[in-house]
């Protein structure tokens, strides 16, 4: 038996996984995760709150973090290979669960106006990126992609430079990891270069977008929709004011969400540290995508401007779509 794992308390469907294989179990707000916490611990499982680094880690038993999300910004990599600490996120566990949340925001736009003949422009087309791209074609819109990774690796999808894309775009919509060269990827020239009227659609992460330099050019924007933010939990209130449409990081919240990224947690705990009977875990369930038509984005941003301070509990309490 091993001797501990610790695990934020909001990922969900993993309580009493793995009680029969460790002593000891602790479950904790992911912010209030410390090295006290984590030193007798072989695993984690997290979410972004907690900021796996040499602070938190040096000196510790883990072998293992698994986070239970796509972004692994919160996880220093380098200095965990270096220290003998696998680290694994779940790529594409929620993809799905947030190109539906960007045609919902698109849905709302469209009753300002038509959205017949536009064209919707892709930064990023991953997991998440091409779902929103090859849903946009289905959808009607003339569509732009735009990865210069994925293209300095070989596609076969047709990509565009990012100027390209940015002038002829009438929605742009991100989609790209945040890692240290993207750290205000959108920032005064990005919007500068945006065709004039254009919706901005940012569900990724909150440091890809250089906050001040999109107030600065906001009236240029038809359409702003924001769900992840600078300084979270403490968010721009200038900006919140500024969106057409705000809410508290839970573009994808949904059930299938979940479960995919605790099910991949799961199993790269179990395949570290050899625990045979976890390494082929699944959740049963019969959830499937929901009707975007049907999810109510609105009635998100309306809970998140009654009340901002509530933005982290917002999220833990949040009634997964699904």
């Amino acid at each position: 038996m091993r001797n501990k794992i610790v695990i934020d308390a909001a990922v969900p469907y993993v309580k009493g996984v793995f009680e029969p294989y460790f002593r000891q179990v602790e479950y904790a707000p992911g912010a209030s995760i410390d090295g006290a916490m984590v030193a007798d611990a072989e695993a984690l499982i997290i979410r972004t709150r907690t900021k796996c680094n040499a602070a938190l880690l040096e000196g510790s038993a883990v072998k293992v973090i698994a986070t239970a999300t796509i972004g692994y910004d919160h996880i220093d990599r380098e200095w965990c290979e270096a220290n003998g600490i696998a680290a694994f996120n779940a790529p594409g566990c929620n993809a799905d669960g947030v190109m539906e949340y960007v045609f919902a925001a698109l849905n709302v736009f469209g009753r300002k106006r038509s959205m017949e003949g536009l064209t919707l422009g892709v930064i990023g087309v991953g997991q998440v990126g091409h779902r929103v791209a090859d849903m946009g074609r289905l959808r009607g819109f003339k569509v732009l992609e735009n990865d210069p990774p994925l293209q300095a690796a070989g596609t076969d999808r047709d990509l565009v430079d990012l100027d390209t894309l940015l002038a002829q775009s009438d929605i742009v919509t991100i989609h790209i990891p945040l890692w240290p060269e993207n750290r205000d990827f959108a920032d005064a020239a990005f919007f500068e270069k945006m065709k004039p009227g254009a919706i901005f659609i940012n569900a990724s992460r909150g440091g890809i977008v250089d906050e001040a330099a999109l107030l600065a050019r906001r009236d240029k924007l038809s359409g702003l929709a924001i769900d992840v933010w600078q300084g979270e939990p403490n968010i721009n209130l200038d900006l919140l004011a500024a969106a057409d449409i705000a809410t508290p990081h839970i573009a994808g919240y949904t059930i299938v969400g979940k479960i995919n990224g605790t099910v991949a947690s799961v199993r790269n705990v179990a395949r570290v540290l050899d625990i045979e009977p976890l390494k082929d875990f699944s959740i049963e369930h019969n959830y499937k995508s929901y009707d975007i038509d049907a999810y109510d984005i609105m009635a998100d941003d309306a809970a998140l401007r009654l009340d901002p301070a509530r933005f982290e509990s917002l999220r833990t309490e949040y009634r997964l779509r699904g």
